[in-house]
């Protein structure tokens, strides 16, 4: 059963006995059912019943009377006495063999049941006891709430950063498979995260770089924006504007607040997951539109709208929002409204999810507790940061005398417009300010970045540097300032077109931030957007190239890099699902890479012919300034963007940045650039095929 014009369908039984044609039992178990799963019902909508099974049920025995075991009075027989460690400390644990126990044996916790297949733990204050049929029941003890106080201890310290961050891993997981479109289900371009009662970052799932720091902005906009005392249980708010701590249109945030106790006046934590939908509207299909000069072109504008209310999904208003960017001049509305509605479903059924496994977690330790350890895990990784940080800056100022380290990077986007980063670290506290004065104006195009992308590209960078896992959170963000003038390409206005600075410049930010610590060479700096469509729909993907190589490594080769880490859309996915297109060609594009001690990774040549007629859009980057080389290594190749036309056969040069009608036949040729080598060969030869080698 499923709702009308619903991508979901659920199997139910009904509740109690239907007889006839009263259906009301189904409806009744399939609204429940629903309920469960996603955290909302649509009671305008009609109910299909898209399927239709009868099952039969009878009872029988497992084991005849004669196989069943007689009771034993006996002791069961004990093999060994060994030392186990467990969460109380080392304590002397008994060992059985399955073989010998028999029906009637009772065994306590801790002790361990061998056999010749498997190995049976029974825990501290566990029993296990043997059925008639040989079976191993255990009887479980449950956690006391009392057994774990406030207080920090390491060992719980590890177990709560796991299961925070176990929450939000399953929160994704949840996404992808009720997700409809291409671009979360099979491009996995989504990001799952758990917040405590202020806003504040618990656990990111390891998803996507680029939204690492922005969800936090974005819960804490909507809590400033809407007030702690406003929100209600089964409340969804939806955002994706820059302002409200969003990275580019197409990402929609959707945030949930979470009322573990009935007496919960304010929420006591939030959960949230953004994903990236295919089409939202705008000047192009895709809404990747690689010349918007204001932000109102590149789709529809969520500030803080209510999805959800009370457990109610206000889907006509959303549908009205969904419509409305066809009245900018030269837009047009979603252009598939049905994907969107079951993608966001599905996000909300994610959050739905998180909510379910929180108030576990509660109810197994209590809400002071989980809350303490929110705290502990933030304040943990603020610690391990600064030191990390500390360290960086004695390998990488090892003759600097000064307390102060002070580091530039530059680099220039195509256009010409630079970044420019002062680094300054404090070897004494741990803390770090990147300034980015002297950086670039804003600009008239979408290569304008959002304040939530620049803390990404930052918090991203310094994770990559500190070369351990650590718990990416709040505290992570503590020993960080950031200097960024108003006005400038990385702090635009409100208004301004970013959706270009969320896959663009955020790559370029990446590079010169790890310019400045001496890290590693430039990566392609580029995702390479490509989008397709017509007015019914719009195909969206991101394509890897090189990476940039490093002291002691090569980089790698045909991979998204730094902000980005979604999939490239299977051929056989992209052709059944859109088939106006046919992949010619997919392949590592040999010699891209910049040469060097550690030579640079090489880029991807895609060719993608189109079976209609399609607008094509291309949102790239370093077809102009070539991923550079560090300390004496190579520049990798920049990208080359060019369309074959069938009616003349002529391949023009379509730039980095354009939208244009194809036509049946036309084919694209696009090739992705290289990663910078590094370091310095001995000598260079340059050979007649203007191939670089090094000896």
């Amino acid at each position: 059963m499923g709702y009308e014009y619903s991508s979901y369908s659920l199997m139910c039984q009904p509740i109690g006995n239907a007889r006839g044609d009263d259906y009301s039992h189904f409806i009744e178990a399939f609204e429940e059912k629903f309920t469960r799963e996603f955290g909302f019902k649509m009671p305008k909508r009609a109910i299909i019943a898209h399927d239709v099974r009868v099952r039969g049920i009878a009872k029988r025995f497992l084991l005849p009377s004669e196989y069943l075991q007689e009771r034993t009075n006996t002791p069961p027989p004990l093999k060994l006495v060994t030392k186990c460690y467990f969460e109380e400390g080392e304590l002397d644990t008994n060992v059985y063999d399955l073989k010998e126990l028999h029906f009637g044996h009772l065994i306590s916790g801790p002790a361990i049941i061998v056999d010749a297949n498997c190995t049976i733990l029974v825990e501290p204050n566990c029993r296990a006891e043997i059925t008639p049929h040989g079976n191993v029941l255990i009887q479980l003890s449950s956690v006391s709430k009392d057994t774990i106080g406030t207080e920090l201890d390491p060992i719980q310290l590890s177990i709560f950063s796991h299961r925070f961050m176990s929450i939000a891993e399953q929160m994704g997981t949840a996404l992808q498979r009720s997700a409809f479109s291409v671009n979360i289900k099979d491009r996995l371009d989504f990001s799952c995260a758990l917040f405590c009662h202020n806003g504040g970052l618990v656990a990111n799932a390891p998803h996507i770089p680029v939204h690492l720091g922005g969800m936090q902005a974005a819960v804490r906009f909507q809590i400033k924006h809407v007030g702690a005392e406003n929100f209600k249980r089964g409340d969804v708010y939806l955002s994706n504007h820059p302002k409200a701590g969003g990275s580019h249109l197409p990402d929609l945030t959707v945030i949930t607040p979470v009322f573990i106790s009935d007496d919960s006046k304010t929420p006591d934590f939030f959960l949230a997951n953004r994903g990236h939908h295919s089409d939202i509207g705008g000047l192009c299909p895709g809404s990747m539109p690689p010349h918007s000069t204001h932000l109102e072109q590149e789709g529809v504008v969520f500030i803080s709208f209510k999805l959800v209310s009370e457990g109610h999904l206000n889907e006509k208003e959303l549908k009205d929002i969904l419509n409305a960017p066809c009245n900018i001049p030269g837009c047009s509305s979603a252009r598939n409204i049905a994907d969107n509605l079951a993608d966001l479903n599905a996000q909300i059924a994610a959050n739905h999810k998180g909510i379910l496994l929180l108030k576990e977690l509660v109810s197994s330790y209590s809400l002071p507790v989980v809350r303490s350890y929110m705290l502990h895990i933030q304040q943990n990784a603020e610690l391990a940061v600064r030191q990390l940080i500390k360290n960086v800056a004695d390998s990488i100022g090892i003759n600097s005398e000064n307390r102060i380290l002070r580091k530039v990077a530059e680099d220039k986007m195509d256009d010409g417009t630079p970044i420019k980063l002062t680094l300054e670290i404090n070897k004494e506290t741990g803390d770090v300010l990147f300034d980015f004065t002297g950086t670039g104006l804003q600009v008239h195009n979408s290569c304008n970045t959002p304040p939530a992308v620049l803390m990404a590209s930052v918090i991203y960078c310094l994770r990559c540097l500190v070369g351990r896992d650590i718990p990416l959170n709040q505290g992570c963000l503590a020993p960080v300032k950031i200097r960024v003038p108003y006005g400038t390409i990385l702090n635009p206005s409100d208004e301004a077109a970013v959706v270009g600075g969320n896959v663009l410049t955020s790559q370029r930010l990446c590079d010169v931030i790890l310019h400045a610590f001496d890290a590693v060479a430039a990566s392609q700096g580029c995702m390479n957007n490509l989008t397709f469509g017509d007015d019914s729909y719009g195909y969206y993907e991101t394509i890897g190239g090189g990476a940039g190589a490093g002291n002691g490594f090569h980089g790698r080769s045909g991979v998204h890099s730094h902000m980005t880490n979604t999939r490239i859309t299977d051929v056989e996915v992209l052709e059944r699902h859109y088939p106006a297109v046919i992949a010619r060609k997919f392949l590592l594009r040999k010699g891209s890479g910049g040469a060097g001690r550690w030579h640079g990774g090489d880029g991807i040549c895609r060719y993608l012919q189109f079976c209609k007629n399609v607008r094509l859009s291309l949102l790239t980057e370093r077809r102009v300034f070539a991923p550079y080389g560090l300390n004496g290594g190579r520049p990798g190749k920049i990208g080359r963007n060019i369309l074959l036309r069938v009616s003349d056969g002529v391949r023009d040069n379509l730039g980095a940045k354009i939208s244009l009608n194809v036509n049946p036949g036309d084919i694209l040729e696009l090739e992705t650039p290289g990663g910078g080598g590094y370091g310095r060969r001995r000598f260079w030869m340059e050979l007649p095929s203007n191939n670089l080698h090094y000896f």
